[in-house]
C-alpha cells in the first residue's frame, strides 16, 4: 500500500472480483491503493469531490468494493469506519494497526501478521478474517 496504482491493475482486479469497472471505482480504488494508512470515508470523498465525485457516490463505490473483497472496513476503537485497500497476497492473514492516543496517527503494523488456523477453537468471525486489531498508545512523535 501507499504507492500510486496501475490503472489497468485496478481494472483488472475490479473485473476479477465480479464487478462492473466504472470511472468512480477506479478512482477509488486508486486513491486506497495510494494512501499510507486506513482512510475516513469523508477524507476519501473530500478528496475525491475535485474529480466530480460526491460523497454518495463515494459511499456506495466503498460499499460495493468491500462486498466484493477489494476494500477492508476497519474499526479502531473510535466509531469511524476507515477503508484500506485488501491486499490479496495478504488476504489470509490479519494485520494489527497501531493508534496514537495523543494525536490519533493510525499507522499499519505492516510487519506483524497473525494468522488464525481453522482448527484452533476460535469464534468462526474470527476464522473467517471479520476481526480488527488495534493497539493504542503514543506514537514517537508524542512520546517525544
Amino acid at each position: 500500500m501507499g504507492r500510486p496504482a496501475n490503472q489497468d491493475a485496478l481494472r483488472t482486479r475490479i473485473r476479477e472480483n465480479g464487478l462492473r469497472v466504472t470511472g468512480p471505482r477506479v478512482a477509488v480504488l486508486g486513491k486506497l491503493a495510494a494512501a499510507q494508512e486506513p482512510i475516513t470515508h469523508g477524507d476519501l470523498a473530500d478528496d475525491l469531490a475535485r474529480a466530480g465525485l460526491d460523497r454518495a457516490t463515494v459511499f456506495r463505490n466503498l460499499r460495493d468494493l468491500s462486498e466484493a473483497g477489494l476494500v477492508d472496513r476497519v474499526d479502531l476503537g473510535d466509531r469511524v469506519w476507515r477503508y484500506q485497500l485488501r491486499d490479496l497476497a495478504r488476504a489470509s492473514h490479519v494485520h494489527p494497526h497501531f493508534v496514537c492516543t495523543d494525536c490519533g496517527t493510525i499507522e499499519c503494523l505492516e510487519g506483524v501478521d497473525i494468522k488464525v488456523q481453522k482448527r484452533q477453537r476460535v469464534p468462526r468471525a474470527v476464522r473467517d478474517d471479520h476481526v480488527t486489531i488495534h493497539v493504542k498508545g503514543r506514537c514517537d512523535d508524542c512520546a517525544g
